[in-house]
């Protein structure tokens, strides 16, 4: 594990026999509430954590780009003087779906030597893909003199994940992971990209994530599949409302109007989604006003509707959502990410927030015979060049 910008500058000297001219620190993120609502123009809640991706980076005169993975212990090299073409290793496509981004805006990619690790788990919904798509946007950026500002830098990585990845995904992971502020939230505008800083105090509450260390392949299929059918429900909905846009613009009675057009899966995606524009919104307002116990309920709430309506939890998710709700000083508690594995975040006592994190791993152990991970985090600035 790489928990500092410095052990991966000298992992690279060892591996290079030369110093990085670029480091960057690339931030995870965490949403409080706001799941599933980007890609339909909706509002998020995230905000960027101290778990890192740290990358290193320095010209080596080629035309190659030569990689190495740490945390998965993968190397990799790519003629750039070529077209570039998606890959079999995931990873792989997200580091070059930013270099193609560069160069179809006309720039010529310089052979690089770059490194990269740190402390972020993958596959637990903090958002480890986003950091690496930040991350090598932010060296390219600098190498070749771009001046993209950050915001541009969340729409390039977006449009790489859908042109490059082939993953349909809302603008929120990469906006997080770039746009983080210290001891803030982000209530993120997904449409127009408008944001307010919401401050995170939440007085004798703490937030802990439970990460299941499940990551389901499912999660991969089915995100698309969800994709389409919210496409699908604003279709019904604008054959009777042609001047609703989004989702997100959607009343529920609106909804209940277009019902018998869809199919019963779409509706519930689609009330879902309706629903949680409006948790996420008033949460906002919770923060602002100091009403923890109505912020956990709405976290609860939101659970719900990922488990029954939008259908991407699973039972380890689910039995770490109930620990929680019956354990006491919890205010809330839900998966969090696309689903099908990863975390939950937690709202709780900060007099009983370690207690309930070491006992729900030991139950957590015990019921489904798999070892969680205990994640704490603070809000931190997000993604950005440590030097070059």
């Amino acid at each position: 594990m790489i928990t500092s910008a410095d052990q991966l500058a000298a992992i690279f000297r060892g591996l290079t026999a030369a110093d990085p001219d670029y480091l960057v620190q690339a931030s995870g993120r965490a949403n409080i509430i706001g799941e599933h609502t980007d890609y339909n123009d909706g509002f998020v809640m995230p905000g960027a954590i101290d778990r890192y991706l740290f990358l290193a980076a320095r010209p080596n005169g080629s035309g190659l780009l030569r990689l190495w993975a740490l945390d998965i212990d993968e190397q990799a090299q790519i003629d750039l003087q070529q077209p570039l073409q998606r890959q079999e290793k995931l990873w792989l496509n997200y580091v070059l779906g930013i270099a193609d981004q560069f160069a179809s805006k006309g720039y010529t990619l310089p052979g690089l030597d770059i490194v990269f690790g740190g402390n972020l788990p993958i596959g637990a919904g903090v958002s480890s893909s986003a950091a690496l798509e930040t991350g090598m946007a932010t060296i390219w950026n600098a190498v070749l003199g771009a001046a993209l500002d950050k915001p541009s830098l969340a729409l390039l990585a977006q449009r790489s994940s859908h042109q490059f990845v082939g993953i349909p995904c809302g603008i929120m992971d990469q906006y997080a992971s770039l746009m983080g502020v210290k001891d803030q939230l982000i209530l993120l505008d997904c449409r127009s990209l408008e944001a307010q800083m919401i401050p995170a105090d939440t007085g004798d509450y703490g937030w802990v994530l439970l990460n299941t260390c499940v990551h389901h392949s499912l999660a991969e299929s089915a995100y698309p599949v969800r994709v389409r059918e919210c496409r699908d429900g604003l279709a019904a909905v604008r054959q009777l409302f042609p001047e609703v846009l989004s989702l997100r613009d959607t009343s529920l009675a609106q909804l209940e109007a277009a019902r018998d057009n869809m199919s019963t899966s779409v509706y519930n995606r689609s009330r879902y989604v309706v629903e949680e524009v409006a948790r996420t919104l008033r949460a906002a307002d919770c923060l602002r006003q100091g009403e923890l116990r109505e912020l956990g309920e709405l976290m609860f709430r939101t659970h719900e509707g990922l488990r029954h309506a939008y259908e991407v939890s699973c039972e380890e998710l689910d039995f770490l959502v109930e620990f929680a709700a019956a354990y006491p000083g919890v205010l809330g508690s839900r998966l969090m990410g696309g689903g099908f594995g990863g975390c939950t975040i937690s709202l709780v006592h900060k007099e009983r927030i370690n207690d309930f994190a070491a006992s729900a791993m030991d139950a957590y152990l015990h019921k489904m015979n798999k070892k969680g991970e205990i994640l704490f985090f603070s809000l931190v600035e997000g993604t950005r060049l440590l030097n070059g």
